[in-house]
């Protein structure tokens, strides 16, 4: 019987020019994330951005104007996420206070994902100002918050209550709570804070 050369490996499939430019944005977004968390936006220099995410400069400015643009497209990934994490975690089947809590309990926990809270509370308003991260949470979290309210409206709660401004008190209460349980604060006597405020304005 007469010996047979073991099979060459199938060459992997070549990559796409959409692929590579999806992985190359990917990278320069993991690196300046890692970057900002570490040392802060203003202490970043685009240098390092593109060595760490191995990649030329060239390319940083194929995918981004600039380093605030960026930082936009960094904070704007985040606030998905966030956003994702809260759609996942409620369901229009509860109460309005049930689904409320729900999702400030998946707010808070997708906050504290290492280094979310400092992006997203701190660092992305002092670059981008207050103006346009309101505008990114109106197009992401702040959407699904003001959603809600509008559910609970529908069920007969915040009669006489105009829905876009108590959704911007809530998002900023929500947010000084996310940043601190980030920070090593106790997150069950922030969630029954919440509760006990949330009762409060859904109540018929």
């Amino acid at each position: 019987m007469q010996d047979t050369e073991p099979a060459s490996p199938a060459p992997a499939p070549r990559r796409t020019q959409a692929e590579r430019r999806a992985e190359t944005r990917k990278a320069l977004l993991n690196a300046a994330r890692d970057l900002i968390v570490d040392k802060g936006y203003a202490e970043t220099a685009t240098p390092e951005i593109v060595k760490a995410a191995d990649v030329t400069r060239g390319a940083l400015y194929h995918h981004f104007a600039d380093k605030a643009d960026l930082m936009r497209a960094l904070v704007r990934r985040e606030s998905e996420a966030v956003a994702a994490d809260i759609d996942a975690g409620t369901n229009t089947g509860q109460t309005p206070l049930d689904a409320f809590m729900a999702g400030a309990s998946a707010y808070f926990t997708a906050m504290s994902v290492p280094g979310r809270a400092k992006i997203m509370l701190l660092e992305g308003p002092t670059v981008l100002g207050l103006a346009e991260m309101a505008e990114i949470d109106r197009d992401t979290g702040g959407a699904t918050l003001l959603e809600g309210l509008r559910h609970a409206a529908s069920h007969g709660a915040l009669k006489d209550i105009p829905l876009e401004p108590l959704a911007d008190l809530l998002s900023s209460a929500f947010d000084r709570a996310a940043l601190a349980i980030a920070n090593g604060e106790d997150r069950t006597a922030y969630e029954t804070a919440t509760r006990k405020l949330l009762a409060g304005i859904l109540k018929d």
